[in-house]
């Protein structure tokens, strides 16, 4: 795997599958929100969380929005993208159409990141800590415009913007809209989790050593 990842550091629901998408259309082996992966970042194993990151050559969603600083310290020739809606009631009220479809249950992903799993239990701090991590993104790359990109699919941003940062030929294609992932995407995330649980166990022997 390459050492020049494409790291998606936008929060959910800011269309990260898009750019998830984006990646596996021209030919990076991506992984996207991950259980297992999300464990790894709960349980502070930061380590092998990035030993893993290896594996793979892009990313998008939980948890990999959350260790974009350490990414950046273990790889720092890589590429960010920060994916934005065009406002933060736009991302709210996706999220809250999202946890109303009834998406995200069987893993307290929210919980864990809010405080809180329901968004409309504190509609003010869920859009604090979406505009905080928006912030703190951009000031952590404001002297590393080269390894930066923030992108809105709301505001027409698409393939001319991600093939100018990434130095690749994007014409022709076109912009994928989608919230499930395809069959292809679904047998990389089992040998994603296949690579995670051995990750894990591999962190918890050292750790009683």
């Amino acid at each position: 795997m390459s050492a020049h990842k494409i790291i998606g550091i936008g929060f959910h629901k800011t269309g990260t599958t898009t750019l998830g998408s984006c990646m596996r259309m021209l030919g990076y082996n991506h992984i996207s929100c991950n259980r297992e992966a999300f464990l790894l970042y709960k349980e502070s194993e930061i380590s092998a969380l990035i030993k893993l990151m290896k594996y793979f050559d892009s990313f998008d969603d939980w948890p990999w929005a959350l260790i974009y600083r350490e990414a950046y310290k273990a790889f720092p020739d890589s590429k960010f993208i920060l994916t934005t809606r065009i406002d933060e009631e736009k991302w709210f009220e996706s999220l809250s159409k999202h946890v109303e479809r009834g998406a995200g249950e069987r893993f307290p992903y929210r919980k864990y990141i809010y405080g809180y799993e329901k968004p409309n239990e504190n509609k003010p701090f869920h859009i604090k800590k979406y505009q905080e991590h928006n912030s703190n993104v951009r000031d952590f790359f404001k002297d590393k415009p080269e390894s930066f990109l923030e992108v809105c699919w709301e505001k027409g941003d698409g393939w001319k913007e991600i093939g100018n940062f990434l130095g690749i030929d994007t014409t022709g294609l076109s912009l994928p809209h989608s919230n499930k992932a395809d069959a292809k995407a679904s047998k990389v995330e089992k040998l994603s989790n296949r690579i995670i649980n051995v990750a894990r166990t591999i962190s918890r022997e050292k750790s009683k050593s």
